[in-house]
């Protein structure tokens, strides 16, 4: 027996007519009729008297009528009980531009579709900046890069990015290779962020295991700035995927090259304060947050992604 049964039977009962009663419930008559015959055959019993003027209950019918209705309004009680008991608060999560351009717009739609009364503060900054207001627990959560745990951190990695060089098509010479090694960037302008950011301390790294050195031609810490440099040719810059997915015309702006050193690589890490220093709603939202980085690598929107450990 399923509670839309009840339900059904309640409203052809009120308004004496299963063609008025499927109407109502927006329903072909004939799955409104069967629902109703599985009810009286689990019952083993006639509910419904049917004559050409409609269709009136019959004494047991008229039984299970009363008793189904207590049901359905215990039934709409519990449901907003729960609804008043749902969880609320706020939880305040960090990313990098990057990051953002992927998941800040999928992560605000699932927490508002799951979690409607939580109140979401987002902060978009690079990982440098996200880790000291973490540290001065300004955030419950951010997706920071190649993340240590801290004293008093949860760190769980999500995924790894892949790093391009990235320049301007209008600075392309002849046709660039698919791929390129970071000793052979020795000699190109770079733009890049400076080196409190994880990005930078990724990518030094990187160079000092190629035993080259880069020429660094500026620093900027505002990838928004720094995609423009590039996008006019004042030089060249290594990122991810990502810090081209905001422009919708990118094909025609840019040119990826895949950097092929092994090592070459981000790792996102899903960084929070630990589980006993989380609200529920901050432990709500880093479940939701790891479900949105998931979908999105696997669904292929995350260019150049891979979920760790796949």
């Amino acid at each position: 027996m399923e509670l839309r049964q009840l339900r059904y039977l309640v409203r052809v009962i009120e308004l004496g007519s299963i063609s008025r009663a499927a109407l109502d419930l927006d329903l072909v008559q004939s799955a409104l009729s069967q629902q109703i015959s599985r009810l009286e055959s689990e019952l083993s019993t006639r509910l419904l008297q049917r004559s050409p003027k409609g269709v009136t209950p019959t004494e047991a019918g008229l039984a299970f009528f009363r008793e189904a209705q207590l049901v359905l309004r215990h039934a709409e009680q519990a449901a907003r009980a729960a609804q008043h008991a749902r969880l609320s608060g706020s939880v305040s999560v960090g990313m990098a531009p990057t990051t953002a351009a992927v998941l800040g717009l999928p992560l605000i739609r699932a927490m508002r579709e799951r979690y409607p009364d939580v109140r979401l503060h987002m902060v978009e900054s690079l990982s440098g900046h996200l880790t000291g207001m973490l540290n001065a627990r300004q955030l419950d959560l951010a997706m920071l890069f190649n993340a240590q745990a801290g004293r008093r951190w949860s760190v769980m990695p999500l995924l790894e990015e892949k790093l391009f060089l990235i320049q301007s098509r209008r600075t392309l010479v002849g046709k660039p290779p698919a791929r390129i090694r970071m000793a052979q960037l020795v000699g190109l302008p770079l733009i890049l962020p400076t080196g409190v950011h994880g990005l930078r301390s990724t990518l030094d790294s990187a160079f000092a295991r190629a035993k080259c050195k880069p020429m660094v031609v500026a620093e900027i810490d505002s990838l928004a700035m720094l995609m423009d440099a590039v996008d006019s040719g004042l030089g060249y810059t290594l990122q991810p995927w990502a810090a081209v997915s905001r422009f919708a015309d990118a094909a025609q702006r840019f040119h990826l090259t895949e950097i092929a050193d092994t090592l070459a690589r981000r790792v996102n890490s899903l960084c929070s304060l630990s589980d006993d220093e989380l609200s529920p709603a901050g432990l709500a939202a880093r479940v939701v947050l790891a479900d949105c980085a998931t979908e999105a690598v696997r669904s292929g929107r995350w260019v150049g992604a891979r979920l760790t450990g796949v």
